[in-house]
């Protein structure tokens, strides 16, 4: 695991200041605090820093061709490069190494942009083709690795793994957008289509960028895509083959010349990682977990079930209030505003694993792949709804169900209707829009100043998830909504929360669950198959009873959830105060105090829940102060 950055002159081979590559690079420390390497020729500066994993002496970048036309950086691990090796060497390629970088330079070489296809991993690049005088940047298909960029004043391209490594440049325009600013407080998260800072972007999943001197702006274009397209196939059939392209997908990033070990948190996904990984090791897997002071949120004990069933090697760790004191690190390690809570405990399980690993296994992808969300499964139920009943019936039904109905976030689940009520009004995509944001558009729009939804000129968050339902190749509404998130939530929420907490420890973290060729097989799964009796991730956990019991596969799911809501109205009640008299917000001129107030003391005497919005607001400050200034 690597951070790269690099410098790329558009239209004029102007010589490239090694400093500004260097001072660039260094801003990534964290991510390769194993060496660092700068690469500059005329028009074209490459940096790098190295977290050693695969063939520890002979992996240096970047790297060049032994004619020295062709160098490379990148960021990740090609999974199946052994198997590459073979393949190039059978055409004709000669290998200095045994490290995955030199099977870029060699496919690059072999088949020109369409290498990536042949990488299975997960990984950003770029190549430089000094014949050519031409840049390649690519992003791995799901987009586990993350890679910005922006064009510059003095007609430069410049990327980098982070944002922290453009604002290191002294040429880049720092000036907040205030679309970014509605999207990240629709989602909690800024998503991989727009960037907190104006200008900026974020190469997205599955595509590449061929950038020629000369040639004027490049423009994105997709390699990989996933098509939801259900086949038929037996239960029985369907568990054999779902186990074996997980075991393969274990086995194949286990290789390692470093410690490894696991995330364990006693749910599903994780606790399959840790069954397919033990079944593989010649010894006791490490693993580790994080727990919490709230019992409701504490989920210890089925790790520990896990790990003892396994004989892993695991320790585990307690998050209190206190923790509240790493907001500072978190919005270090993000640049861009991150509200998802879970970062905190997460930073905390990486910060653990480091202690002894230097990489760990997660479980994460799995939810998205199979339909694992419990907003999953009330979608399924609601589009079979949408389906029995016409649109001129059921929309203003539902919709008067809707506005009718109180709000009681108080009240037992089954009380809690109105939500349902109002998602049954509205289309499918509107109704799923609505269900995975975490503040909607007319709480957000209660705290914009006039001046700020002017602004907006007419941008709403949630459109980009109705165009994504919408527009989905697939066959059903649950497909559709699993396409959205596979392409929005999971790489600007899940992917970003990961890559930053254990990038920021020097961790490298590998998700086996978003095996490419895992995903085109859930991919083919029938509805049934992924959403059964009010259980989601249906065929996973039917296949995983060989290893897991009931207890781990069929108990509710919690998630990897932070109390932030009973911290707001306890110990970090002044903290939440505060957000309200923040001279940061208010000098933006985007909030009404007043507003912020008055959700503060409606969460605070708990008539409303509102602890995620307070939460977004706090980091939203803290990114502001620290990027803008």
């Amino acid at each position: 695991m690597c951070g790269i950055a690099g410098i790329f002159h558009l239209e004029t081979a102007k010589p490239v200041d090694p400093a500004r590559v260097k001072a660039m690079t260094e801003a990534l420390a964290h991510r390769g605090p194993d060496g660092s390497g700068i690469w500059t020729a005329q028009g074209v500066g490459l940096g790098h820093r190295r977290l050693s994993i695969i063939d520890l002496a002979g992996g240096a970048q970047p790297m060049l061709t032994p004619d020295e036309k062709i160098v490379t950086i990148f960021n990740g691990e090609i999974y199946n490069f052994r198997e590459l090796f073979d393949e190039l060497r059978a055409l004709g390629h000669e290998f200095r190494t045994r490290c995955d970088t030199e099977v870029i330079l060699h496919g690059w070489r072999q088949w020109g942009p369409a290498c990536v296809e042949h990488f299975h991993g997960m990984f950003t690049i770029a190549i430089y083709d000094v014949e050519a005088r031409t840049l390649f940047l690519a992003r791995d298909r799901l987009g586990v690795k993350p890679l910005y960029y922006a064009e510059i004043s003095d007609g430069s391209l410049i990327f980098a793994s982070e944002l922290k490594g453009l604002l290191a440049h002294p040429l880049l325009r720092r000036r907040p957008s205030e679309q970014a600013i509605d999207d990240y407080l629709a989602y909690g998260y800024v998503p991989d289509d727009a960037c907190f800072v104006a200008g900026v972007k974020k190469l997205p999943a599955g595509h590449v960028v061929v950038a020629q001197q000369g040639r004027g702006s490049p423009t994105p274009r997709a390699y990989w895509d996933i098509a939801f397209d259900p086949k038929r196939r037996s239960q029985s059939a369907a568990e054999e083959e779902l186990v074996d392209v997980m075991g393969n997908a274990v086995r194949s990033r286990m290789i390692a010349d470093v410690p490894l070990g696991a995330f364990l948190s006693g749910g599903v996904d994780s606790s399959s990682v840790v069954a397919l990984m033990a079944e593989t090791s010649r010894s006791a897997v490490e693993t580790c977990s994080i727990g919490f002071d709230e019992a409701d949120h504490d989920e210890t004990r089925y790790a520990d079930m896990v790990a003892q069933r396994f004989a892993t090697n695991h320790r585990k760790r307690i998050v209190e209030s206190g923790d509240f004191g790493l907001i500072d690190t978190l919005v270090e390690a993000f640049d861009e505003p991150f509200a998802d809570a879970s970062a905190l405990p997460t930073y905390r399980v990486c910060e653990l694993a480091r202690e002894k690993v230097t990489v760990a296994l997660s479980g994460d992808g799995a939810d998205e792949a199979f339909a694992g969300y419990r907003r999953h499964v009330f979608h399924a139920g609601e589009e079979r709804m949408r389906r029995l009943m016409p649109g001129s019936i059921r929309q203003p039904l539902f919709g008067f169900l809707g506005r009718a109905y109180p709000k009681m976030d108080w009240a037992p689940q089954f009380l809690r209707a109105k939500s349902t009520f109002e998602g049954l009004g509205r289309s499918g995509g509107e109704a799923y829009a609505a269900s995975v944001g975490v503040t909607g558009h007319a709480l957000r729009h209660r705290l914009y100043s006039d001046g700020f939804k002017t602004a907006l000129q007419g941008h709403r968050a949630e459109d980009r998830y109705v165009r994504a339902i919408d527009n989905a190749p697939a066959r059903d509404g649950l497909a559709a909504a699993q396409y959205a998130d596979l392409k929005i939530w999971l790489p600007g929420d899940i992917l970003t929360k990961v890559d930053r907490t254990s990038m920021a420890v020097s961790l490298e973290a590998r998700e086996p669950l978003l095996d490419h060729r895992l995903i085109e097989f859930a991919a083919t799964l029938p509805v049934n198959q992924r959403v059964r009796g009010g259980q989601g991730k249906w065929l996973m956990k039917k296949a995983m009873r060989r290893y897991l019991p009931d207890d781990i596969l069929y108990r509710k799911k919690m998630g990897f959830v932070t109390p932030i809501s009973a911290w707001f109205r306890g110990p970090l009640a002044e903290e939440a105060r505060a957000i309200a008299q923040s001279t940061t917000l208010a000098e933006t001129g985007w909030f009404d105090r007043t507003a912020i107030a008055a959700i503060v003391d409606e969460h605070q005497s708990e008539r409303i829940e509102h602890g995620r919005l307070l939460w977004q607001l706090l980091m939203l400050d803290r990114s502001l102060k620290r990027v803008f200034g």
